[in-house]
């Protein structure tokens, strides 16, 4: 991905300076570009006597700035991936991995949300990332995807994005559109020790996008203003690391109260689904341990686990 690159800078590069640097002829270069604009869903510019450039300038990964400002954490940063998730699991498996460490792609061929859902991702437009981290003890896994949340919350609010709030259980949104979403997936015994791979995903330049199956919205969007993919990445990892620490010494409690202010449906008539069941109820916040309190015919009744969908009711 050499030639993207050169590109990425948003400015006109001759064919003659772009085959001079990769060693490649001019034609050879044009059709390596009609390739990889066709891959990666990338609109280029062509003009005769000033050469190609991006229609939108690309902020791209780079693990050396990225090492430079967390010099403690082990990381990869891959140019296209099935799923950053998916690595991670792989690495896990791999001896004397060091723990905790992070996955970050340009580009995800595979990237999946929760229930299976593709994940669309196009090169360098958003991050894909996935945090790695072992657990010793099953209370630490309680309401840890709220607490990520937060984490995701934090990190967006300082780039701008002060509306952002939090949908239980695991995503973030922006007057109703998606910005972020998260995974985790568990290696090992919940019982005891295991591994939990955190899998975050936040629009951060996405400014058009096929196949994305719901409202959402991106950082750019919102700000106005491209978003420094790799400082986003840093000061997300950052707050991933303070929230995680704190987490395993004090449980959710120490995010409680943070995570009802910011919970955007508190209060709100909402439809919970399980399968085929659906459960109406007012939302009343979430337990200690993470789990959902709703007021349903005028009883309190608590729900987590599984394959739960939560989404307003057309009334509320």
């Amino acid at each position: 991905m050499q030639l993207l690159r050169l590109l990425a800078d948003g400015r006109f590069h001759s064919g003659e300076e772009l085959g001079t640097a990769l060693g490649i002829s001019r034609s050879a270069v044009w059709k390596r570009l009609q390739q990889l604009s066709a891959e990666h869903v990338l609109v280029l510019h062509k003009v005769r006597g000033k050469g190609y450039r991006l229609e939108q300038p690309l902020s791209l990964l780079s693990v050396s700035e990225l090492s430079a400002r967390l010099p403690s954490l082990t990381l990869w940063v891959e140019d296209c991936v099935d799923s950053t998730n998916a690595m991670a699991l792989k690495k896990l498996a791999e001896p004397a991995v060091a723990l905790p460490f992070a996955i970050l792609a340009e580009s995800q061929s595979a990237g999946r949300g929760r229930r299976g859902r593709h994940w669309v991702s196009p090169y360098g437009q958003s991050l894909y990332l996935s945090y790695a981290i072992r657990v010793e003890r099953a209370a630490q896994l309680q309401a840890l995807s709220l607490v990520v949340g937060l984490a995701v919350r934090r990190a967006l609010q300082s780039f701008g994005v002060s509306n952002v709030g939090l949908k239980w259980p695991n995503d973030l949104l922006v007057s109703g559109c998606k910005i972020a979403g998260i995974l985790l997936e568990l290696s090992g015994d919940p019982a005891d020790v295991c591994h939990v791979v955190i899998g975050i995903g936040i629009n951060a330049n996405l400014l058009d996008a096929n196949g994305i199956d719901q409202a959402w919205t991106s950082v750019q969007r919102v700000t106005g203003c491209p978003v420094d993919r790799n400082a986003l990445a840093a000061v997300l990892l950052e707050q991933l690391d303070c929230v995680l620490t704190e987490h395993r010494e004090h449980g959710f409690a120490a995010f409680h109260e943070e995570w009802e202010a910011g919970h955007l449906w508190q209060g709100c008539e909402v439809r919970l689904t399980s399968g085929v069941h659906e459960i109406d109820g007012r939302v009343l916040g979430v337990t200690l341990d993470g789990a959902l309190r709703l007021l349903v015919d005028g009883v309190e009744r608590t729900y987590s686990g599984g394959e739960l969908t939560l989404r307003l009711r057309h009334d509320s």
